[in-house]
């Protein structure tokens, strides 16, 4: 327009009045303010041309800038370094107590919700169970658009710890969703369209998932799996994320021997594995389904890997070996994929004792000097600060009670007790299996100098099964009618510690709690913390609360109606600071056990000071009596029980004994369905909730078993009280 401009004005020049100037130049003005009222009538904030203009910014250069100032949370855990530590401060000590809700949004799930939303420039995204994608305008609260990933719900079974996802990848415009039976997905962060798909599973016979959230180092969709549990190999790959072409993949352990191996890191794990009881028909495990960080100074991404497959290194190596790449944290060049360099936090995996709890990057000062280390917490109990230029360990020190190791020696390794590898009698090895610390977020706040870790207690007792058999089914093993491979029993005899739920203010240089806070119950949600000396934390009990970053007292709570296993975030828009959590019980343990007596579907919740908008109505859980009045031949309870074992107990619970989670407890439920569980087993109109269909897996006389199990259950609990 302003070469238009001279030109004309240089052509007419001489041969137009004053008045006539004034006349174009008003004439000018017009265009350039219809052109600019329509520019801004087009680019209206939650427009799709204002989303597409904001979302194409968003790249390494931008997360890295946004480092400075975290007005937006652009990347699963805010930045690279995955610290969750937000510089904003309006929101602080002294005003936290005026937060009030600004809106709620109905993610319309039933299932657990674990997404962190990202958010840039008011443009929420945020996953909820079955991998459903939601676009949410921010200044509004309300839909912009939804994506359905089409998850087969019969093959929700395939998952161990429900069919949970925690959130999506934003880059160069593009929304990128993991979904739970596998599938890489690129969406036009506009539109929610499709742009590509990729199938990331290797081979569709093993039960493999995904919950995690994927992330983009230098433009590469990485993404990990689950399925350690059924009997897969892990693995890591990398995905254009322009194309979907995949650029590498690196595995976690090595595969069949009798093969080439992809690369030396596989030859030199296979050395410490047995190759006598053939693992890799196991897979191996070693799953890295959720933790990822990146270094873009050190040119490193690091990785969490899983447990090993089966869980009982009795029967998985039985020579012994420290089995590598299990329950590691593992470096890797991610141009290449090349393993750089590794650090076994438990050698010879044997308590599902999984590495792929969140990380955090830091650069502390220890002993007086400075030091780039990994923060990590995984669930065997132990804090460990580990150098990240070359994977040695500078610390390790138990945050909760454990009866395992004493601690690691001088050589990084875990000093083991007698009872860590007692396997032909029951034991309870703490922390059990769910994890001192779980998938669940935690912060690191450098003003404070502060982890904020969500801790735990869930008692269990194991017991190697010296007759498993790789895809054996046998009544009594937890739930290997479908697929589990674990060759392990549970809780053959009740475990005596007591459970918790706790939120540790840990200080990683002096490696004790600073401050603690004791929660009502165990599984609760993932931490945030601020540049106003806040924590935020949602609990297991159905409360969002902060507190105080320094000394640990409460300052803040909302109900949420239903119990938070999800991580806050917070964030700008329009200058004015906000808060958000994602809000939904579920998961491994929120299956079968709940601390709250309202339920409700996933709920996106966002806060600001002086919000004024009304919760969404609570609804009462609703649990029937004690079951009653099925007919039943107390004779079958023994073989119901080992039925009820080996297919409904990780996902229903002990009938009439636990409470029921996000599924409902068999022994509350009404005795109609008892009554004809056959219809609800063999192709059931539960299927498209994730129910398994047991056709050719159950027969009608074993189903009476279980309900002569259920019914028997439900009796006994009715006589003792």
């Amino acid at each position: 327009m302003r070469n238009w401009m001279n030109s004309a004005g240089s052509s007419w020049r001489g041969s137009v009045t004053s008045r006539d100037a004034m006349v174009l130049a008003l004439a000018a003005a017009s265009l350039f303010a219809t052109a600019a009222t329509s520019a801004m009538a087009e680019e209206a904030k939650g427009s799709k041309a204002h989303i597409a203009a904001v979302t194409k910014k968003v790249d390494g250069a931008f997360i890295r800038a946004n480092e400075a100032r975290t007005s937006d949370w652009p990347s699963h855990g805010l930045d690279y370094a995955e610290t969750r530590f937000s510089r904003l401060n309006q929101i602080s000590t002294a005003n936290v107590k005026d937060l009030g809700l600004v809106w709620s949004y109905n993610l319309e799930s039933t299932r657990g919700v674990e997404a962190t939303p990202l958010v840039v420039d008011g443009i929420m995204y945020v996953t909820a169970s079955w991998s459903i994608v939601h676009a949410i305008d921010v200044r509004s609260g309300k839909r912009i658009w939804t994506y359905d990933p089409k998850v087969p719900r019969d093959g929700g079974y395939k998952g161990c710890c429900d069919v949970v996802n925690r959130g999506v990848a934003l880059y160069e415009g593009k929304v990128f969703v993991a979904s739970f039976d596998g599938r890489l997905i690129a969406l036009d962060a506009a539109t929610g369209n499709k742009v590509w798909e990729k199938d990331t599973i290797i081979d569709r016979k093993f039960s493999y998932t995904i919950s995690g959230a994927p992330r983009v180092f230098k433009g590469k969709v990485i993404i990990g799996n689950g399925g350690a549990e059924y009997g897969v190999r892990g693995y890591i790959t990398a995905y254009d994320a322009a194309t979907g072409e995949q650029k590498w993949r690196w595995f976690t352990v090595p595969g069949d021997p009798s093969k080439p191996f992809e690369d030396e890191s596989m030859a030199r794990a296979a050395k410490t594995w047995d190759p006598s009881a053939k693992y890799w028909e196991a897979g191996g495990g070693g799953t890295a389904w959720d933790t990822m960080s990146f270094d873009p100074e050190l040119n490193l991404m690091y990785i969490g890997t899983g447990n090993g497959s089966p869980w009982a290194a009795t029967k998985r190596s039985p020579a012994g070996g420290d089995n590598l790449y299990l329950a590691s944290i593992v470096a890797l060049n991610p141009d290449t994929g090349k393993y750089v360099w590794h650090y076994q936090e438990t050698p010879r995996e044997s308590w599902d004792y999984t590495s792929t709890q969140p990380m955090i990057l830091a650069d502390l000062k220890i002993e007086g000097k400075p030091r780039k280390v990994i923060l990590h917490a995984p669930k065997n109990g132990f804090f460990f600060v580990i150098d990240r230029t070359n994977g040695k360990l500078i610390s390790a020190k138990n945050f909760v009670d454990v009866n395992w190791a004493t601690g690691y020696d001088k050589d990084g390794r875990p000093i083991e007790t007698p009872i860590a590898r007692v396997a032909d009698r029951p034991r309870e090895i703490i922390p059990s299996v769910m994890g001192a610390h779980n998938w669940h977020s935690m912060s690191f706040n450098p003003g404070t100098g502060l982890v904020y870790l969500p801790a735990q207690n869930i008692p269990l007792t194991l017991m190697d099964n010296k007759d498993w058999k790789f895809n054996g089914v046998r009544p009594g093993e937890p739930q290997s009618n479908t697929g589990w491979n674990i060759a392990t029993f549970v809780n053959v005899e009740p475990p005596k510690s007591a459970p918790f739920g706790r939120l540790i203010a840990w200080d990683p240089v002096q490696q004790k709690a600073a401050w603690t806070q004791e929660h009502v119950s165990p599984w609760n949600g993932g931490t945030l913390t601020t540049a106003g000396d806040l924590v935020f934390q949602g609990t297991a009990d159905g409360r969002f609360i902060a507190y105080n970053a320094r000394t640990g007292e409460k300052l803040w709570e909302s109900p949420t109606g239903t119990g938070v296993v999800a991580a806050p975030i917070t964030y700008l828009v329009d200058g004015k600071q906000y808060v958000s959590i994602a809000v939904g019980w579920g998961g491994v343990y929120g299956l079968t056990q709940r601390a709250t007596d309202r339920q409700g579907p996933g709920t996106v919740y966002t806060f600001a000071v002086g919000g004024k908008a009304p919760m969404p109505e609570f609804v009462k859980y609703r649990m029937d009596e004690l079951v009653a009045g099925v007919k039943y031949d107390p004779a079958q309870v023994p073989a119901g029980t080992a039925l009820y074992v080996s297919n409904c107990v990780f996902c229903h619970g002990v009938p009439g004994v636990d409470r029921g989670g996000s599924i409902p407890n068999t022994g509350y439920m009404n005795a109609v369905f008892i009554e004809n569980l056959d219809k609800f087993v063999f192709k059931g109109p539960f299927m498209d909730r994730g129910m398994p269909d047991f056709t050719g897996k159950l027969t009608m006389e074993e189903v009476d078993k279980i309900k002569a199990f259920i019914q028997g259950t439900a009796d006994t609990i009715r006589a003792k009280k």
